[in-house]
């Protein structure tokens, strides 16, 4: 989880400092996670094939260039509350369109998660940035749908290291059309993009998938709360940054919510 939420830091702290461009740092992360998984997969396994399909690499470019992009005017917890808001929220309409039946409590932790979202964006002197929190809630509804395709993959390492492949040529079309080649990437920003691709999306992924066979399925989606968290105590204490009394109350209503829904699921 600590993984995951620098992702939301590194990205932040690039891209707010003018250090690199959204488009490559994009093209960046996901090469150098493509490299690490690729790596980790022919030491570990001993195996140079991979698997994924490019309708799962779309989405993950989507979330990865929509993360990039919104990072420009968000702070780092709100952006992770967003992504993690929009994630859940397109897991859980996934669900009732396939015929899930929700109970009592569960539709009132899906309310509140939704509530707290639409009062977070919701216009005001403390509201985000509109665009960017809209580039936010798809690239957390690209995830989500990610995810989704990804469910009870039999080896999620070949998987993902697979849809990372696939996603590059997706990245490098952006970063032409965006002039990606005429911005500004320095050396810290290089740094910051790699780190977020090898260290926080590769070998995050890799950790999680290990550990995720050990864990019941309430287990893993209550840990995944952790990482807005993280995330927003990472931007005060490392950026900066400052929590509004809106974030706080949205906060707790989406996780809140989250977590209602989740502790009350059936089987788990």
């Amino acid at each position: 989880m600590l993984a995951f939420a620098a992702n939301s830091l590194l990205c932040r702290e690039a891209l707010a400092s003018g250090n690199i461009g959204a488009a490559p740092f994009t093209l960046i992360r996901l090469a150098s996670g493509a490299i690490f998984l690729w790596l980790l997969v022919a030491i570990t396994q001993r195996k140079l094939s991979v698997g994924g399909n490019w309708l799962s690499a779309a989405a993950l470019f989507g979330y990865a260039a929509m993360f990039s992009f919104a990072y420009i005017s968000l702070n780092a917890g709100t952006g992770a509350l967003l992504a993690f808001a929009a994630v859940q929220i397109t897991m859980i309409t996934y669900g009732l369109w396939a015929g899930e039946r929700l109970s009592s409590l569960q539709i009132i932790g899906a309310v509140s998660a939704f509530a707290g979202l639409v009062w977070l964006v919701l216009p005001g002197v403390e509201a985000p940035p509109l665009l960017g929190a809209l580039l936010m809630i798809g690239a957390g509804t690209c995830w989500g749908i990610y995810s989704l395709r990804g469910r009870g993959s039999k080896q999620p390492t070949l998987a993902t290291t697979g849809n990372f492949l696939r996603s590059l040529p997706f990245a490098l079309i952006l970063f032409v059309i965006m002039g990606g080649q005429h911005e500004t990437i320095s050396e810290a920003g290089a740094v910051y993009a790699v780190a977020s691709g090898a260290l926080a999306s590769g070998m995050g992924y890799a950790l999680w998938y290990a550990v995720l066979p050990a864990l019941s399925a309430t287990t893993a989606a209550t840990v995944q709360l952790s990482v807005p968290i993280i995330a927003t105590l990472g931007g005060i204490v490392l950026l900066g940054e400052v929590m509004t009394p809106r974030f706080g109350i949205a906060s707790v209503a989406v996780l809140g919510g989250i977590l209602i829904f989740i502790l009350n699921r059936r089987n788990t």
